[in-house]
């Protein structure tokens, strides 16, 4: 998979079994920026011990509103090889964690399977969440079936102009489509025991300003091809961040009525999880 790269949809075709570096920045192995009990993830996963996060440095995407660009433009972060990944994720699972939690994997899907097997031979055993941008290779995400447990894809948008202007990926919206049909299909809407999410598809959305991100076409996919009972939380958290002030249109917060808009529209389609149904 990785001699002639093609991981995501940008199909680099680079080889990085000898270090060579495509769009995403990253070569035969994997970096990562922080790994930690993460307290600021949906509740669910949070659960009272933490989100056990890996925090994967490089991107596919490189938004220019990226609020973590450090990690995924600059790629801020050291070098793991596969047992020092495994040895990771084995000391999340020992301080407590409820999951552990691969942020930005798409890139490193291989990687992640290779340290996988070790971990696993050492007792790894708590749920496996796939935290993407969405923008997959839905021949790698059905590599992936009964391997990841929690789906958590960004739904970031339904217009291909933005998707192309912010984020260099005019496919987005019709790859995002595909791919969110093929997590739902092995996974299910999530289900949780005690409050704390065991298995199945979380999708986030990020209202962003002027409606750039087309979020009533993506309310209406989620409602009509997957489920109404699908988890989707919608975020209000926007900021201009990394190159956003460079696009006026970017360069402002939301208001809360652009935010209530789009709240208001996922309960009038039948939508009900994953947001505050009293906004």
């Amino acid at each position: 998979m990785l001699e002639s790269c093609q991981l995501c949809p940008r199909r680099c075709k680079v080889n990085r079994l000898k270090d060579e570096k495509g769009f995403c920045g990253i070569g035969r192995f994997a970096k990562v920026s922080s790994a930690f009990a993460h307290f600021g993830e949906e509740p669910e996963l949070v659960g009272v011990s933490g989100s056990g996060t890996i925090f994967f440095s490089g991107c596919n995407l490189k938004c220019v509103y990226c609020q973590n660009f450090e990690i995924s433009c600059l790629e801020e972060g050291k070098t793991l090889y596969p047992e020092e990944l495994a040895e990771v994720m084995i000391r999340l699972q020992e301080f407590g964690c409820h999951n552990i939690n691969f942020v930005t994997p798409t890139h490193v899907a291989p990687q992640i399977l290779e340290a996988l097997e070790i971990a696993i031979q050492k007792g790894l055993k708590i749920p496996l969440v796939y935290n993407c941008g969405g923008y997959e290779n839905v021949e790698v995400i059905k590599i992936l079936r009964g391997v990841i447990d929690i789906y958590m894809p960004d739904a970031k948008y339904s217009k291909k102009e933005s998707a192309e202007k912010y984020s260099l990926a005019p496919d987005y919206w019709q790859i995002l489509k595909e791919v969110l049909k093929e997590m739902h299909s092995q996974v299910g809407d999530l289900v949780c025991e005690d409050g704390i999410a065991k298995k199945g598809l979380i999708i986030r959305h990020l209202v962003l300003p002027n409606n750039l991100a087309g979020s009533f076409e993506i309310l209406d996919f989620i409602a009509k091809e997957l489920s109404l009972n699908t988890y989707v939380n919608i975020m209000a958290q926007y900021r201009p961040c990394y190159k956003a002030y460079e696009f006026k249109e970017l360069s402002r917060r939301i208001t809360l009525s652009e935010y209530k808009e789009v709240i208001d529209y996922a309960k009038l389609i039948g939508l009900k999880r994953g947001f505050d149904l009293n906004v």
